[in-house]
């Protein structure tokens, strides 16, 4: 039957391109959404529901690469003029859907659009291009569809009973209802900016742009947290540079402990709006006469300059007349322009987990980091140790992949016990007042053992040193024959090896882990994700659940059950995504290897997996044909990725529909690789035992040599399903020669 199987791929392979050239025929056309509104609602976006991409107005931007909008509404409040539409640069291959405020430049031939500024976009991580769409569907969903028919962003209000759009005199971008309620707000959604009287309530955060000229998230985030607001760097976990006391209050904003309230200051005259940029600078502007101007750093009162993360960039030193310069030791560092040492500074050997025998330490006294102090109060224990030992800050850095540097606190008393801060970051570094005691550790690859021997706090030894002190107690138990002495010796032994093992659990693993990892500690997640409470779902080899991480970044933990097996799918899997990235592959963000617990932190996916949405019980509110083939296209380029691209060949050897997890754009990323198998890339076949899930199996498994053409059978029989909207192996079928999705070549 495996050997008939193989006849039908031709006909798969036709009907997909099919597919794809004529998926408009196939689709149904969709119809333009006309509605009539109330005169009494002012500034609705007319009687079409419908807007395309074609730039028709120039701008006077401040910003030199973007120069050109597609009006679709515009509000004017007092002085100030919004705008909804899309914002392009001048070749149109970069479009943001967002909002823009402005003033009107008058020239003798036509009004200009003066030095907009973009306080909100829908779309800043991904922008479209010419003829790219917005269209309110009869469904009440507001959708983003960029020119080649993917699916960009969507409000997700579908079924919500949504009648109208409105931009509002602040600048707030409304869905709303018969009864005019507010179903959806730009408001509850802010990117890096707020307006007056705009509102940031826990769970929501401003992130900065990468730059002025890429608006993509940046690294720094600003949130309500715990009663307080803070400044932070948006990684995993966070380190914050500014930490709020409870109800602070300015001229410019208020803050009740719960919400952080943009203000209108002097008067509501005046055009205003906050922004945090990607310094990491807290700012208030105003318009005046003829150019923006900033009239309040927010945090300058609380932050010195060297105190911001990216201030010189990574590894970089802060120095006390504001200069930034790379640590001395040359062999290890240099800056990544000569001309901009603001830049930050590269490693001139990357940390390798696999050869943690040569990490050491370039120490650099009289020097802090921006975010000691506030790490001390906000960050767990596994990154801040108290009152410890010199010698044992060091081992913890060196015992942890993760970390890439630590930072001593020597006492006022020098007692040699104070405190100890683990980076798995590293950023900006500051100058500290000589004699205050604060010492950096930078975590460094050395390339010989004479070198490492020079820099290096060696691990502690006794535990290697254990067998041989073992056959010396059993030598001399054997000499005075104590054979209860021996009997005792033996299960003493048998324990601390067993201990030993779980605990160092991380020497292990150290070979394999990238430093890009974080690990967690299994109370930690238990915290996370409430004791375990929110199964998202189940697998052979255990159980995902969600959690939400301090930042307010929901996560997934699969919690692996078993021994044997367990314990290799672990390391399997951390092998093949520990070290690799790709968009279509989903994200490994840290594991926990604590005693019996194998724990694997991964991005969470809204949307879930792709077995959900290939049968979806209202088709409505299914899968378009867009979707579905940019779908397929995802999975092939993650497939694609993983034979093709990576240092080492990965062969997944369980692609199916329940390891396709969608996120909240219905983007495909390919998911578990525990059962995957790497092979040199100059090999072209491996020799294994059967693996996968029945009904995804290629012929080649009949011989055991298997190549990654057992992933592309696998994927056809995803892409299948995918077309035909049905399972693989339907049971339901009255006929059993039905059941499998194939006999539909029959």
């Amino acid at each position: 039957m495996f050997v008939e199987k193989r006849l039908y791929f031709p006909i798969l392979l036709f009907i997909y391109l099919l597919c794809c050239s004529s998926r408009f025929a196939i689709s149904q056309p969709l119809q333009d959404y006309n509605f009539t509104l109330s005169n009494s609602i002012a500034g609705l976006a007319g009687i079409s529901s419908f807007w395309n991409n074609i730039p028709s107005l120039d701008v006077n931007s401040t910003d030199s690469f973007f120069g050109l909008v597609t009006p679709i509404h515009q509000r004017r409040n007092a002085g100030s003029l919004f705008l909804c539409g899309f914002y392009c640069n001048y070749n149109v291959t970069e479009c943001l859907l967002g909002i823009l405020l402005y003033h009107i430049k008058h020239n003798k031939e036509n009004d200009v659009i003066n030095k907009p500024q973009l306080v909100w976009s829908a779309n800043r991580n991904h922008p479209v291009k010419f003829n790219a769409t917005l269209q309110l569907g009869h469904d009440g969903n507001l959708v983003l569809t960029d020119s080649d028919g993917t699916l960009v962003w969507s409000t997700n209000t579908t079924g919500k009973s949504v009648s109208g759009l409105n931009l509002t005199e602040m600048g707030n971008l409304v869905l709303f209802d018969k009864r005019k309620r507010t179903i959806w707000q730009s408001f509850d959604h802010p990117t890096d900016c707020l307006l007056p009287g705009q509102n940031l309530v826990s769970g929501r955060k401003l992130i900065a742009s990468v730059s002025a000229t890429n608006h993509s998230q940046g690294l720094l985030a600003l949130s309500v947290l715990n009663g307080s607001w803070a400044a932070y760097t948006d990684t995993v976990p966070p380190q914050y540079y500014y930490y709020s006391s409870p109800f602070a209050d300015s001229s410019y904003y208020s803050f009740d402990g719960q919400s952080f309230t943009a203000l209108h200051y002097p008067t509501n005259s005046t055009t205003q709006f906050m922004k945090i940029g990607p310094d990491g600078h807290l700012k208030v502007y105003q318009w005046s006469v003829v150019d923006w101007n900033e009239v309040s750093d927010i945090l300058s009162p609380y932050v010195e300059n060297c105190g911001y993360p990216m201030v010189c960039g990574s590894y970089s030193i802060c120095t006390n007349n504001g200069q930034c310069t790379c640590p001395p030791q040359e062999n290890f560092f240099r800056p990544f322009s000569e001309r901009k040492p603001d830049l930050g500074c590269s490693q001139l050997t990357s940390i390798y987990c696999n050869s943690s025998q040569y990490h050491s330490f370039v120490e650099l006294k009289n020097t802090t980091y921006f975010s000691f102090y506030i790490d001390q109060e906000l960050n767990s224990s596994r990154l801040w140790l108290g009152q410890t030992k010199l010698e044992d800050c060091k081992r913890a850095c060196l015992s942890n992949c993760s970390c890439k540097a630590a930072v001593f606190e020597y006492g006022w008393n020098w007692t040699g016990r104070e405190n100890c801060l683990l980076l798995n970051e590293v950023f900006s570094l500051t100058d500290s007042e000589e004699g205050r005691g604060k010492t950096v550790f930078l975590k460094v690859q050395n390339t010989s053992e004479a070198q490492t021997r020079s820099l290096i706090i060696p691990l502690p030894g006794g535990k290697k040193s254990r067998p041989f002190k073992v056959i010396i107690g059993s030598t001399l138990a054997a000499f005075f024959g104590i054979i209860l002495s021996i009997a005792t010796c033996f299960v003493i032994f048998r324990k601390r090896t067993h201990e030993s093992r779980n605990s160092a659990d991380i020497w292990d693993l150290a070979p394999i882990l990238p430093g890009i990892l974080t690990r967690f500690s299994y109370n930690e997640l238990k915290i996370i994700t409430d004791d375990f409470s929110r199964k998202l779902g189940e697998g052979g080899f255990g159980c995902v659940y969600e959690g939400t991480l301090r930042n307010g970044t929901k996560i997934a933990v699969k919690n692996l059950d078993g021994v044997g097996q367990v314990k290799e799918s672990f390391l399997t899997e951390v092998k093949a995504v520990g070290g690799i990235h790709h968009i279509n592959l989903v994200k490994l963000i840290g594991f926990c290897a604590e005693k019996s617990h194998r724990l694997l932190i991964y991005e969470y996916m809204v949307n879930g997996s792709l077995d959900r949405w290939i049968t979806h019980e209202n088709q409505e509110n299914g899968l378009t044909w867009n979707t579905r083939q940019r779908i397929i296209s995802d999975i092939a380029k993650g497939l694609a990725y993983l034979h093709e691209d990576c240092s080492h060949k990965i062969i997944h050897l369980d692609i199916k529909p329940q390891n396709i997890l969608l996120d909240q754009y219905f983007n495909a990323k390919i998911s578990d690789f525990g059962l995957s198998k790497l092979i040199e890339k100059d090999k072209s076949k491996v020799v294994t035992r059967m693996r996968g899930t029945r009904g995804y199996l290629a012929p080649e498994w009949l011989s055991s040599v298997i190549t990654e053409k057992v992933d592309v059978y696998a994927f056809g029989i995803v892409l299948l399903e995918i077309l035909c909207g049905r399972k693989n192996l339907d049971w339901s079928q009255a006929d059993e020669e039905d059941v499998h999705l194939l006999s539909v070549f029959r």
